[in-house]
């Protein structure tokens, strides 16, 4: 039977909830606090969520994204006294189902319940469908915010429309297309790169559309341009923030139309293809500026899937890690390495504004420098990586001090503490004295430690 859990502290509210879960035939649970009810939710309990928002302990809307993302990912039915207004607003941005006020009839809750569970019901199904036919191909992430986004792929790879993607650079733009080609009915027909950053201006429509023999200097055969290569297929456009702005306008035509003119061509090519675009840029800004076609925009963003920097994938940092480094040792018939807690540390306390890329260049690099090594450790990682990693650990260490030197170490008194957390608390004292003054000398000296790689610390 379906799973009701009704948050709220009122408890005339919630056990009027519970009674009309129970006569639908649904099983209800109360929670008089966000904190239980979360906790409820993260053991997976709740098929839907009716949650009030101004609660003892919080409030409900800013914990609403934590239900959504709870691991029975349920419909969440706000149920309050407030006013509606900008909260309305905020929580269906929140991803909540519906808002209802108090003082509505029991009729409306009764409705909101059910078309809840009607879509849950249909969504579920759709998911387990798609979860037997999808391919990730190569898209690695269980995290919250990357499990959204493969659930967009997976529905655009059920449909022809074109698609924006986009996300900071290294965040996994064209493994997103690639994987929505590879799931689409166009699988097996050609994938076409176009990269409208590398064109060159004079010669970009020519790298498009092809040309025809004379059609210019050097023109001495008949060309077929990228977009007739992807017939049947998908062209995917990387960067197309970078697109021309002389051939935007062009461009906007041929997704109307599909058919185009060879340059120096009399007659017209028509061509069937899919478009899958990216960008790092923002186009509704470039628009507004004028350096970005809005009705372009309107075309190729029929649907919008925006790819998490791997600073949000916190999740996703071990698996990831695991994939490139399995990838790279059967790639170069190199036998599997380890990796250690202490080196996912330091990965974990690295910014990386390279995202995914960069944290794949990196493992590479290191298990190329590794040498015969299995066992990776800190020591292997690029200088810059490790210095982070140090000055983390240095600032953790400072902190768990604080609290442990007040009012000190007494050595005299009934407070005389063991002799292990005496010894431990000198340990991490010296440790951040060491520190410190090894990291205060690499940022001022030109020696050895600050310009080379030798790994001295």
């Amino acid at each position: 039977m379906p799973e009701i859990l009704i948050i709220d502290d009122d408890p005339l509210v919630a056990e009027t909830l519970a009674d009309l879960a129970e006569d639908m035939g649904h099983v209800p649970l109360r929670a008089a606090s966000l904190a239980d009810g979360l906790a409820h939710a993260d053991a997976g309990f709740g098929d839907v969520v009716l949650l009030d928002v101004m609660m003892p302990d919080g409030n409900g809307l800013e914990a609403l994204p934590r239900f959504v993302a709870s691991p029975a990912r349920p419909e969440v039915v706000i149920i309050t006294g407030t006013d509606a207004g900008q909260s309305a607003e905020m929580a269906v941005r929140n991803g909540a189902w519906d808002y209802i006020t108090k003082g509505a009839p029991v009729s409306a809750v009764r409705l909101a319940i059910l078309r809840a569970l009607e879509f849950r019901g249909e969504k579920l199904a759709r998911t387990a469908q798609q979860g037997r036919q999808f391919n990730p191909t190569g898209l690695v992430g269980t995290s919250p915010a990357f499990t959204e986004c493969l659930d967009l792929v997976a529905k655009a790879a059920q449909s022809d429309v074109p698609v924006l993607i986009t996300g900071e650079t290294g965040t996994g733009k064209e493994l997103a297309a690639r994987a929505i080609h590879e799931n689409s009915d166009r699988a097996g027909h050609p994938f076409v790169v176009v990269d409208c950053a590398a064109m060159p201006e004079n010669l970009a429509e020519s790298v498009l559309f092809g040309h025809v023999r004379g059609a210019f200097t050097g023109a001495d055969r008949d060309a077929e341009g990228l977009v007739r290569q992807a017939s049947g297929g998908t062209l995917f456009l990387d960067e197309i923030g970078e697109l021309p702005p002389v051939l935007q306008k062009t461009f906007l035509r041929v997704l109307q139309e599909r058919r185009f003119r060879p340059v120096g061509g009399r007659q017209e090519v028509e061509c069937d293809f899919r478009l899958l675009a990216a960008t790092n840029r923002d186009l509704s800004v470039m628009a507004k500026r004028g350096e970005f076609r809005e009705d372009l925009l309107y075309r190729v963003r029929a649907m919008h899937i925006p790819l998490p920097p791997l600073r949000q994938r916190e999740d996703d940092l071990r698996p990831l890690a695991e994939h490139f480094v399995h990838q790279y040792c059967e790639r170069n018939n190199l036998p599997s390495r380890i990796l250690t807690p202490e080196l996912l540390r330091a990965l974990g306390a690295h910014h990386w504004p390279g995202n995914v890329r960069e944290l794949r260049n990196t493992l590479e690099t290191m298990i190329a420098f590794a040498g015969g090594v299995r066992t990776l450790y800190p020591v292997h990682l690029p200088e810059h990586i490790r210095v982070r990693h140090m000055r983390a650990t240095a600032g953790n260490i400072r902190a768990e001090q604080a609290e442990a030197d007040s009012p000190g170490l007494p050595l005299a008194g009934l407070s005389i503490p063991t002799w292990m957390t005496y010894r431990d608390v000198a340990l991490e004292r010296a440790a951040v004295d060491y520190f410190q003054n090894l990291l205060a000398r690499a940022r001022s000296s030109t020696g050895c430690c600050a310009s080379c790689a030798r790994g001295c610390f």
